[in-house]
């Protein structure tokens, strides 16, 4: 039904609506029921799920046939989510295994996003793009799966907009995609996700945003970005896992054995996702996308000089608050030490040295500027730490202060210094 859109046009929303009006008040028992029915539905005695799915995936028919959602992301995000599903339920037959349920939600997701896309061009005569078609199935695949964790089961509507809304933006930015950048952005993410979940330093949720990130900052950044991020993520799990009992002893440890989450994730990443995604679109913004490179090097370089400040500063004795260096117990919010500090410098210069040796356009001064963001962003966490954070501002939101900060003052710094160049 979802690759019928190119022939079906303006009238591509009908079937799944004439799907959701039966699963809604026809289709109450039965073999068909039985297919299609969760358990919720089975209590209710009506296939909700399946209604709920069909008008999301009418909704979005709307969209390709009217404001311009291209057809061919409108089927991909269709068969993602109804594929994905499949793939999942079918691994569920043998295995509760949380990593083994995503990567058959993962296959299966992809294969139908490569199909339905390259299906639709072959009815519409365009070209099949196999590389692009990848990229986006992927990235529209982590996407649904990323929000299937987070959300129910009976959130497939949710889902599925998302994903093709998503999908819109991405296909807009990858005006350049490679196969050669896919294809190492598919295998080195999906390298990074498994060793990030078989070591214990991320969720399956935070797997998933890890692995989204890294392929978009591969596709739209390049190696060297990857290398900015990537440093960050290993060096940050490593520090996490170092002396986890004895952090655990101090009350300092992270939750979950060190495994960090989406919510971890996203608080140190976010700005850098936006700075990746800016630099792609720079040719059609009025700012230098130079600059976007800055940016995501300070916010990476604040990211992993807090980490380190927090995870290694915080195993030595006699912290003190750094509003008012009073000593205050371990694990206190605000809470520093000068060992911390130290490893704090250290991380943002670690970061400010591969992105100098790694993006093109950092210039030596350059690289003191993105060191510059990174400590200030350090310091910034620790304030707000010290001042704000509590219920209603709570360790990602902080972080996510701390690493917009980073990435503002390495940009401006950056911008004074090419000026004067």
């Amino acid at each position: 039904m979802a690759v019928a859109a190119p022939v079906l046009e303006r009238a591509a929303f009908a079937p799944f609506a004439a799907v959701a009006l039966l699963a809604a008040f026809v289709i109450t028992d039965g073999p068909l029921f039985d297919v299609f029915a969760r358990p919720a539905d089975r209590r209710e005695g009506r296939l909700n799920g399946l209604a709920g799915f069909a008008l999301a995936a009418a909704g979005l028919a709307i969209l390709a046939t009217e404001i311009g959602l291209p057809v061919g992301l409108f089927a991909a995000a269709v068969l993602v989510l109804a594929y994905g599903n499949l793939g999942k339920r079918l691994v569920a037959e043998t295995s509760d295994n949380p990593f083994l349920g995503v990567a058959g939600f993962a296959a299966g997701g992809s294969a139908a996003g490569v199909g339905g896309q390259a299906a639709v061009a072959s009815l519409t005569s365009s070209p099949v793009l196999l590389a692009r078609f990848a990229f986006l199935a992927v990235a529209g695949t982590l996407v649904a799966a990323l929000f299937r964790e987070m959300l129910f089961e009976r959130d497939d509507p949710v889902v599925m907009l998302s994903t093709g809304l998503l999908l819109w933006l991405f296909d807009g930015l990858a005006t350049g995609v490679g196969t050669v950048e896919v294809a190492a952005g598919l295998a080195i993410t999906v390298a990074l996700g498994y060793t990030s979940y078989a070591l214990g330093t991320a969720s399956v949720a935070g797997m998933l945003s890890g692995v989204l990130l890294g392929l978009l900052v591969v596709v739209f950044g390049g190696f060297g970005w990857f290398a900015v991020l990537i440093t960050f993520f290993a060096i940050g799990a490593l520090s996490t896992k170092f002396r986890y009992d004895d952090k655990k002893r101090r009350g300092i440890a992270e939750e979950n054995e060190g495994a960090r989450g989406t919510g971890n994730v996203l608080g140190n990443a976010a700005v850098a996702l936006a700075c990746v995604l800016c630099f792609a679109a720079s040719g059609s913004l009025p700012i230098d996308g130079t600059l976007f490179q800055y940016a995501f090097a300070g916010s990476m370089a604040a990211a992993l000089s807090d980490t380190l400040s927090s995870e290694l500063g915080g195993l030595y004795d006699n912290p003190r608050l750094i509003t008012t260096l009073e000593r205050v117990p371990p694990g206190t919010d605000g809470g520093v030490t000068w060992q911390g500090e130290v490893f704090g410098l250290a991380g943002a210069a670690v970061v400010a040295s591969v992105a100098l040796g790694l993006l093109p356009g950092v210039s030596t001064l350059g690289g003191a500027a993105v060191a510059a963001g990174g400590v200030v962003g350090m310091t910034v966490d620790s304030v707000l730490g010290a001042t704000v954070e509590g219920p209603g501002f709570g360790n990602e939101a902080v972080n996510f202060a701390a690493t917009l900060v980073g990435a503002a003052v390495s940009a401006l710094a950056a911008l004074v210094v090419l000026t004067a160049s």
